[in-house]
């Protein structure tokens, strides 16, 4: 079954002086998501150049404003993924991987897999493969509660191992710690999905196994299967929907995510 995802994106910023922005909030053409009548507005009308993100998914915008900004993007992906049964999926040799999948066993900013990696041995070594993300994933749901403003842009992994408590981002940085830990890579992804609540850009993560990337969330929300990737990175500092280098002042964001099924 095809799943036809609309996503509704405005932002509305005030600047202090000029700046360069980057922007990441468009959905990324990919196998298994194919996005129709995209529509990018940015007002005032200033120059935009696209570049390529991390790891060649999905576009990154540079814009440089004066005054300040409004951005309006709509467009509906259909998405035919399909989610994966993680615990059937063997774990590649290590030395087998991919040049540009090595990256995701190493610490980035936010997931200190060094820290954690005896904690992850400890808990979970005894697995292997889909089964141990599985498990994992399960005892991040189990031993954290979801609560908004919680962290703040500094939260590590290791933050909230020990707070046991977090939003999207915290749930997916330390997922992706402990599984890279245990020889598994992984990736931050950022996405759209219907039923999050509240809506916004949401956090979830891709595990590398069996010779493929497989989206995993361990809040719960998302189903991957009904997940539009806007972009993926180490960690959260690459997959921010807005970076803005200079002095800036929200004024207004939302976002809406709509879903229809279809055969």
């Amino acid at each position: 079954m095809a799943h036809d995802i609309t996503v509704s994106v405005r932002l509305d910023y005030t600047m202090r002086e000029r700046a360069p922005v980057l922007m990441q909030i468009e959905a990324a053409s990919l196998p298994g998501q194919t996005v129709r009548n995209p529509r990018l507005v940015v007002s005032p009308d200033v120059p935009v150049r696209a570049i390529p993100a991390h790891d060649n998914v999905g576009e990154r915008i540079w814009l440089e404003p004066e005054a300040g900004f409004t951005v309006a993007y709509d467009a509906t992906v259909s998405v035919t993924r399909q989610a994966s049964v993680l615990a059937s999926l063997v774990a590649d040799p290590l030395p087998s991987l991919p040049p540009s999948v090595v990256e995701y066993l190493l610490p980035s900013r936010y997931c200190p897999v060094d820290t954690l990696h005896v904690t992850a041995m400890d808990q979970f070594g005894g697995m292997s493969g889909g089964m141990m993300v599985s498990s994992v994933t399960e005892w991040i749901a189990g031993h954290l509660s979801y609560v908004p403003g919680a962290s703040h842009g500094a939260t590590t992994a290791l933050d909230t191992f020990l707070s046991r408590e977090g939003v999207c981002r915290d749930y997916a940085h330390l997922l992706i710690a402990l599984v890279r830990g245990l020889g598994i890579p992984a990736r931050m992804v950022s996405a759209y999905a219907p039923g999050v609540t509240p809506p916004d850009f949401h956090a979830l993560a891709e595990v590398w196994l069996q010779g493929g990337w497989h989206l995993v969330d361990a809040t719960g929300m998302a189903d991957p299967a009904k997940t539009v990737v806007i972009g993926v990175g180490r960690d959260a500092a690459d997959v921010a929907f807005l970076t803005i280098f200079g002095g800036a002042e929200l004024n207004a964001q939302s976002v809406e995510v709509g879903l229809t099924n279809h055969d």
